[in-house]
């Protein structure tokens, strides 16, 4: 089970440094769960320069062109950011009773306690 959703804050936590042209240390929101691959899209993160081919639409405008989108990186390379101390945290779970007795699963952050 993955502990990232589409919508998390995360932080890239291996690669190149930011001085070096990498992206270790940003932060972004998750973009989309590419769950059979095991990879994440994230904002800001990894952008490529893509070259699409020129053509026409059927409304007659031009397509075509340079460019950049975000491109997927490995979920192991990225991890939550706690919401209280804007630093990375691993992921605990905890079960919390609702008062009409539903028991539902949260995930916490493991050094604070607070909830993701």
């Amino acid at each position: 089970m993955a502990n990232i959703k589409k919508g998390d804050l995360v932080q890239v936590i291996t690669g190149k440094k930011q001085d070096r042209g990498g992206d270790r240390g940003k932060q972004g929101h998750v973009l989309s769960v590419l769950v059979e691959q095991n990879r994440v899209i994230v904002e800001g993160v990894n952008v490529v320069t893509k070259h699409t081919k020129a053509g026409q639409t059927d409304k007659g405008s031009k397509t075509g062109g340079i460019i950049t989108q975000e491109s997927p990186i490995h979920i192991s390379n990225v991890a939550l950011v706690d919401p209280s101390t804007k630093k990375p945290t691993k992921v605990g779970y905890k079960l919390v009773t609702a008062k009409d007795g539903k028991v539902t699963k949260t995930r916490v952050a493991r050094k604070t306690g607070k909830d993701i």
